[in-house]
């Protein structure tokens, strides 16, 4: 019987390729659980981060023109991109102004038209949450890191479904661990049983993230497009930018919500402003009586929070599109995205002209926004988010329970990678083989990487025998556990 026959062949290949997909993946997992933890309470954390301009007296209170007119005389230089209706009577308004020169600013307004205080936009909580959990801080590059550990971790999942696969040795160690066992039984089951528990909300979370990865997203908005799949705007962003035109603006993900803080960009003038004697002037063709009519709309409308109203020629990506807005928008951007809602006036008249929630959107939209709401943690309000905060806690367990087993058994001088076979196990069933075709069509970074990795065993390990057996390359006839 050759090796590759023999009992427990496949088990260890398996076995191996769990372990290094873990072995990139479970650093990856630890900074992914940990910003996604606390974007999952991003409404909580905003409202926190907004105190100071809450609970506010509401006798006296003036227009919102008014508001909009004391942000931007505090602000002189500064473009108006939108008005964000208080959440609570005795809040305060939010004027997002884009300034000539620096950040996106969220001046917060008093009833009675004072400016309280402002907010870099980049630079709040979520915001920087959000750059980390989608792009590591690096733009372009980490979104590709991350979706590459995202489809790498979905790998680790199946091949550790697999591992974990009852054999015959009853429940104990399969569905709860044996915790009094002690050494390598209680840290073998604690790892096993809850990569069971996790697995299937953790597939479903990393799943829901491949549509706002630029790789995969960008993939499948053009099939989309091939196929006549597409009905309206996309409502999610690509790799941190607008899916409908990226070359205008500046957002980032993370995820994944279009016309939030830092989208921004320079392009077009806030409510039709002008340049005069070269000079630009922000206070010129504001129109205050219309502005007034379209917040009457929006609080008329009973959309879900938070409510902006979008004045003409904002600046890009605060209409929920990547170029300035065309006319009057007032929108919901709620984060549970099947409560969105855009509204859209005349420009010069306050006409309304449309009407776009997620009633006429297309089924793959639809889909997309439920599994968006369900990723963010808000489809379902605060038990969804106590559900992905439960499920980043069992993947830093994965963590954590992986890492000291492979302490345990780490030789000394060696990686402590199950070693190669000489005949390795070969992929056996129909099923098996559907497997992997999914992934490989289905993960294209995946797929590259794979690629990769196979030219580096062919062509370069076999020149480097030292790191070839400290990484458990060289091949082995012998038994290993």
């Amino acid at each position: 019987m050759t090796p590759s026959q023999a009992p427990g062949a496949l088990y260890r290949t398996i076995w191996r390729w769990h372990f290094y997909a873990a072995l990139f993946v479970m650093p990856m997992i630890v900074i992914l659980a940990l910003t996604g933890s606390l974007f999952l309470f991003k409404p909580q954390v905003e409202r926190w981060e907004e105190r100071a301009f809450q609970g506010l007296p509401t006798a006296g209170a003036v227009a919102p023109s008014l508001q909009v007119a004391a942000a931007r005389a505090a602000f002189t230089d500064a473009r108006l991109g939108s008005y964000r209706l208080p959440e609570r009577d005795g809040d305060a308004a939010m004027v997002r102004l884009t300034p000539a020169r620096g950040p996106v600013r969220e001046v917060f307004v008093s009833p009675q038209g004072k400016v309280l205080g402002s907010l870099v936009a980049d630079n709040r909580i979520i915001a920087f949450d959000r750059k980390v959990h989608g792009q590591l801080l690096i733009g372009r590059w980490g979104s590709w890191i991350v979706e590459l550990a995202a489809s790498w971790a979905i790998v680790m999942i199946a091949t550790g479904l697999y591992l974990w696969w009852p054999r015959g040795s009853g429940l104990a160690g399969v569905v709860w661990p044996r915790l009094s066992a002690g050494g390598r039984v209680f840290w073998r089951d604690l790892h096993a049983v809850t990569g069971f528990w996790v697995s299937s909300l953790a597939l479903v979370l990393l799943f829901t993230g491949l549509p706002w990865a630029d790789a995969w997203g960008s993939a499948f908005k053009t099939v989309r497009q091939e196929l006549g799949l597409v009905q309206g705007k996309q409502d999610w962003t690509i790799g941190g930018r607008v899916a409908d035109d990226g070359d205008h603006a500046d957002h980032n993900h993370g995820a994944a919500m279009a016309g939030m803080p830092g989208m921004a960009g320079m392009a077009g003038l806030a409510g039709g402003e002008h340049h005069h004697g070269g000079k630009h002037d922000p206070a010129a063709a504001f129109n205050p009586v219309l502005f007034d009519t379209m917040v009457d709309n929006a609080r008329a409308a009973h959309l879900a929070f938070p409510v902006e109203v979008v004045p003409p020629g904002a600046p890009a990506g605060e209409g929920g599109e990547g170029r300035p807005a065309k006319g009057w928008v007032v929108k919901s951007d709620a984060q549970n995205r099947p409560l969105r809602v855009t509204l859209r006036y005349d420009g010069e008249t306050g006409a309304f002209k449309s009407r776009e929630d997620y009633a006429n959107r297309h089924p793959i939209d639809k889909v997309v926004a439920y599994g968006v709401a369900w990723h963010e943690g808000q489809l379902f309000g605060l038990i969804n988010q106590l559900i992905g905060l439960a499920t980043a806690a069992m993947l830093l367990t994965l963590v954590v329970s992986g890492f000291v087993m492979w302490r345990k058994r780490k030789p000394m001088g060696q990686l402590g990678a199950p070693p190669k076979l000489s005949n390795p196990a070969r992929l056996q069933g129909i099923g098996a083989w559907a497997l992997l075709l999914f992934l490989l069509v289905w993960l294209p970074l995946f797929t590259l990487s794979l690629i990769v990795l196979v030219l580096l065993d062919r062509l370069v390990l076999p020149c480097l025998p030292g790191l070839s057996r400290w990484l458990g390359i060289a091949p082995t006839r012998t038994a290993w556990s």
